[in-house]
This record gives structure tokens, C-alpha cells and sequence, in this order.
């Protein structure tokens, strides 16, 4: 698959086309939901447009656990659907993009007066096989108490009875968001990040279009489309006010917690899903070099664009981790990073944020504008596939015209020329092989692959041309080019964050990157110094708000 320029270089030209065209459909949020329906819709023929107030994926969806997983606690609530449906989709994911949703094996551990009993977890995992049609080595295997401490000798031994042993994915959400806004490039969509609406333009008392600000130039602009999509994530409900739509139901947000902690202070072998004394669950995850931990699912109703880890969030974490490992003894000053986001679940009266269902659900207005709040990052396909199919109705009985069935199971995401994972395992090799001489690790080479797939390629070959002396400096320089070209990279925000997540799991990389990459903006963008000094200022803010955690948090 060829990698279309997708610039804000471009911006202007992008603009212009945006304002020109009528689309069939603009869809109005570029996380995960959005750029799924983005592919779903324009693979099928539709002319779309999607526009991001923010950077793409800068919401929710860069701040989920990282999972791409069958939600075992769904079975607790008798959700089978759910569970049947996201468990499915796993292996659907997994196929459109090996590279960057990895088959991750989990533990669940078994304690004394744990949430999960022996014989209800051996039934459930059982169930969960079946629901989720898994197949051959990945399905659960039920482990007595030395199997699993020789697993994961972390475990308290005095209260551990056994555990479950059974398969799941990891992934990054932010990146599998922009591949999927990338994808839908290869059939026609426009996209544009940083651009938010202003209002909505309507024809016989039917929305026709939006007024769109540029954030980047503060310039106003139009934009005409026969249907719109609302999946503005936890700003769903503002967009349905402007439309003086919001009736019935609405949005109730959560904010889930993650800290992030270096691989030796928190060593588990392998993903462990485990209990919390209050009767939650949380997750310990390794990752490279860190080890991260999360998450939390309480009520917000605080600014949503300012979400953050407090000390309470923090405390809370660190004592459920010291609980379940006894061994470890986590400490605050041990944080490296953290990061917090909201789900926009469907409110429900007498449920606590933890009961609320994880269910999409669409609603239309009377003026047409069509709204999808609530589910999974896992089941963003289907969900993608329920919006577009409810536009394909309005087509057919608006214009007569129709649109043809979801194909999205079977399109692969950029960077995914792979037919199988352990295709992606030799290919780690491969390139591992080619940077080792520069002095870098294999870890280094997992992720480029992870991050970019065979795009890889793309950025080795721009590696060659950077001069600097520093190999790390040059490799990072070779992936900003590239997001500058290819992924619509405005700010460093954008780079550091979302396309490599080096706020989360590489802090200190981040803060030795910072100045060659300012100076690269710079030369790029041909930024002047009182800009530059704004992002130094805003970089050195977004570390400290993820990295420190000092009483004036709480």
C-alpha cells in the first residue's frame, strides 16, 4: 500500500477542496470512532469528509488501557452480546494490523475472597472461548497455585489459590486511529486536524453542513454534506446542544486512570489482570522497558479537555499494585508517567460508573444529525459498520441510491503488509538486523515495527539522509519527517504524544528529543523563536503534568 502525502504543509490546499466539494458525509470527531467510520463509509463509496478540533486520536482515543481485549468483566454483568461481539472482533483487528495489535497472553490470578472463584472462572473463560471463537493455543488454560507463581513469581504466595491463563492484544490506540484515517485516504476521504465547528448550516430545517474554525489560522469556513456525523467522543452531547437536539438520553463520562512505572520497579513476566480490595479489577502491563498499571472508572464532570492524574488517582493505584504484589513496594517518586481519559458511556439512571454498560448507541435528531456515543476501542469496526449502515438506510429512502455492504473486515491498515504476526516477527529481525550496526537494540527495532509497520521502510530510508551524530537524535528527526508528510503532524504535541507515545513510555527520550526536534520544526514549518519557546514551555508542562506528583495535586 503506497503512503499518500497527508501534510498540513498542504493545509491551505486542503481547506480549499474541503469548501469546494459537497460530501455525502462529514463526520465530526477524528478518534477512534471517527476514523473508523471514516474507512467503513468511504470504502463503500461514499464521498467523506472528517474533520478533528484537536489533533486526531487527542481525546479518548489515546488514552484508553492499550487493549484491544474481550472485556472478561462483561460476563459479570451478563453481557453476553458485548462480549460475544468485541471478543470476535480481537481476531478481526488483529489480522487488518499484526504489527500494531499484539497477541498479549494474560494471567488471572485466583485469591481469597477474589472477585473470581475457580469454578465460576474456569465456566467463564470457557464461556468467554465460545462467545469469542477462539481457537487453538490461544484458548484459556486453568493453572494451579505453583504453575502460576512459576509464571509469575510476583504473586502473593499466602493468598493465591491459582489462576486463568488465556489470550489477549495490545495495542496503540492513537496509532491504530491515525491508520485508519490513513486507510481511508486510499478512497477519497479529506481530513483535517485542529479544525472544530462552529455551528451547523441547515437546509429546510435540515442540517446541510458546518461552519468549521481553522485553529491553526482562526479563519472560518464551510463545509456541505447531505449527512453528519457527531462522534465527538465526551463532547457528543455539546454538538447535539448546537443542534438544540439534546433530548433523552445523554452522556455519562468516566475517567480511567493509568501510571506508568520503569520495567525493574514493577517486573511481571507477562499482562496480569487482577483484584483490587474494593472488588474492582485492574490491569499490570509490561511494555518494553516500563511496566504500566491502571485503570480507574469514576464519575467526571470537569473540564474535558484538561484530564489529568491527581495524587488521589495516584495513591489509589500504587496501593492496589503493593497489594497483589507483595514483594513490591511502589512508591510515588517511582512514577515515570501517567495518563487519564474519559469514556463517553450512555447514562443510565441507579448505575454507578462501573455498572454503566459499554454499548454503543446512535441517535438522530429531527434535524438529521446522527450521533454515536458510548462503546469499546475494540469494537470500533462494528460499531463504525451500525453508523454508516443507518446513513445507507437514509440514502436509500432520501435519493433512492445504495450503498453496498461493509467490506472493513477485509481491508488492511497502512503499514500492514503482513500476512501473518509471525511474518511481523522475522520482519523485526530484519530491520533489527539493518540498525544494529548504528549501535541500536532490538527494542529499538520492535518499535519502529510496532509503531509503523512496513512504513518502516520509509523512515530507515529518510534516517540515511539526516545529519547528526547522534543515532538517536537522527532515527527520531527521519520519524518526525515522516509524520510531517504523512500523518498530518502540526505541532510537537502531535509527534511526541499520539504518533510515538514517547510521553507515556519513553519520558526520558522525550526530554533528550526536545530541542532537535524544536529545531527541526522550525526549519520545516519556518517557525519564528516565540512559537518555538511556546511549545518548549507547552512540552515541558505536558511532562510535568504526566510525570509529577507532588501534594499540589491533589
Amino acid at each position: 500500500m503506497k503512503n499518500i502525502r497527508f501534510s498540513n504543509l498542504d493545509r491551505s490546499k486542503t481547506i480549499e477542496k474541503l469548501s469546494k466539494e459537497t460530501f455525502d458525509l462529514v463526520i465530526i470527531g477524528g478518534g477512534i470512532t471517527g476514523g473508523g467510520i471514516a474507512l467503513d463509509a468511504a470504502s463503500r463509496g461514499l464521498k467523506v469528509a472528517l474533520i478533528e478540533k484537536g489533533d486526531f486520536a487527542s481525546g479518548t482515543s489515546s488514552k484508553s488501557t492499550k487493549l484491544i481485549h474481550g472485556g472478561l468483566r462483561y460476563l459479570k454483568q451478563f453481557d453476553f452480546w458485548l462480549v460475544k461481539e468485541v471478543g470476535s472482533e480481537r481476531a478481526i483487528v488483529h489480522k487488518l494490523a499484526p504489527h500494531l495489535v499484539l497477541p498479549e497472553k494474560m494471567l488471572l490470578p485466583l485469591i481469597e475472597n477474589g472477585s473470581y472463584g475457580k469454578w465460576l472462572t474456569s465456566i467463564g473463560l470457557k464461556v468467554y472461548d465460545i462467545l469469542a471463537q477462539v481457537s487453538g493455543g490461544d484458548k484459556r488454560i486453568m493453572l494451579e497455585k505453583k504453575e502460576a507463581l512459576k509464571l509469575e513469581p510476583l504473586l502473593p504466595n499466602k493468598i493465591l489459590k491459582g489462576a486463568g491463563y488465556y489470550a489477549e492484544y495490545r495495542t496503540d490506540d492513537a496509532r491504530l486511529t491515525i491508520e485508519n484515517i490513513k486507510t481511508s485516504l486510499q478512497y477519497g476521504t479529506k481530513a483535517l486536524n485542529y479544525a472544530e465547528v462552529v455551528k451547523f448550516i441547515y437546509e429546510n430545517e435540515q442540517i446541510a453542513g458546518i461552519n468549521v474554525k481553522d485553529v491553526v489560522s482562526g479563519k472560518e469556513f464551510a463545509i456541505k454534506s447531505k449527512y453528519v456525523i457527531n462522534a465527538a467522543g465526551p463532547w457528543v452531547d455539546e454538538l447535539r446542544s448546537t443542534d438544540n437536539s439534546k433530548k433523552g438520553k445523554r452522556l455519562h463520562l468516566t475517567k480511567g486512570v493509568h501510571l506508568v512505572f520503569p520495567y525493574e520497579k514493577l517486573p511481571v513476566r507477562q499482562s496480569v489482570y487482577f483484584d483490587i480490595p474494593d472488588g474492582r479489577m485492574m490491569f499490570a502491563i509490561p511494555r518494553g522497558k516500563v511496566t504500566y498499571v491502571g485503570t480507574t472508572d469514576t464519575n467526571y464532570d470537569n473540564d474535558k479537555d484538561k484530564v489529568c492524574v491527581n495524587l488521589a488517582d495516584a495513591i489509589y493505584l500504587i496501593s492496589a499494585v503493593n497489594n497483589m504484589f507483595p514483594s513490591i513496594d511502589l512508591e510515588m517518586e517511582d512514577i515515570i508517567s501517567s495518563w487519564a481519559g474519559l469514556r463517553p458511556l450512555v447514562h443510565e439512571e441507579g448505575k454507578s460508573a462501573s455498572e454503566l454498560s459499554r454499548k454503543d448507541e446512535i441517535f438522530t435528531s429531527g434535524t438529521g444529525l446522527i450521533s454515536i456515543a458510548g462503546g469499546k476501542l475494540t469494537g470500533y469496526r462494528k460499531m463504525a459498520e451500525r453508523a454508516v449502515n443507518r446513513i445507507a438506510k437514509k440514502m436509500e429512502e432520501d435519493q433512492g441510491r445504495e450503498v453496498k455492504e461493509c467490506t472493513t473486515e477485509k481491508i488492511p491498515l497502512c503499514g500492514n503488509a503482513f500476512k501473518k504476526y509471525k511474518h511481523v516477527k522475522k520482519y523485526i529481525a530484519e530491520i533489527y538486523d539493518r540498525i544494529r550496526p548504528d549501535g541500536f537494540t532490538e527494542h529499538d527495532a520492535r518499535f519502529l515495527v510496532a509503531n509503523y509497520g512496513k512504513q518502516t521502510e520509509t523512515i530507515i530510508e529518510t534516517y540515511a539522509t539526516v545529519n547528526n551524530k547522534d543515532k538517536n537524535v537522527r532515527m527520531a528527526i527521519a520519524e518526525l519527517r515522516f509524520g510531517i508528510e504523512y500523518e498530518m503532524v502540526q505541532n510537537p504535541m502531535d509527534f511526541f504524544i499520539r504518533r510515538t507515545g514517547r510521553l507515556y513510555f519513553d519520558i526520558d527520550g522525550m526530554r533528550n528529543l526536545m530541542s532537535p526536534i524544536l529545531d527541526e520544526f522550525k526549519r520545516i514549518y519556518k517557525t519564528d523563536d516565540t512559537q518555538i519557546l511556546a511549545w518548549k514551555e507547552e512540552l515541558e508542562r505536558e511532562i510535568d503534568g504526566h510525570s509529577n506528583f507532588s501534594l499540589d495535586r491533589a
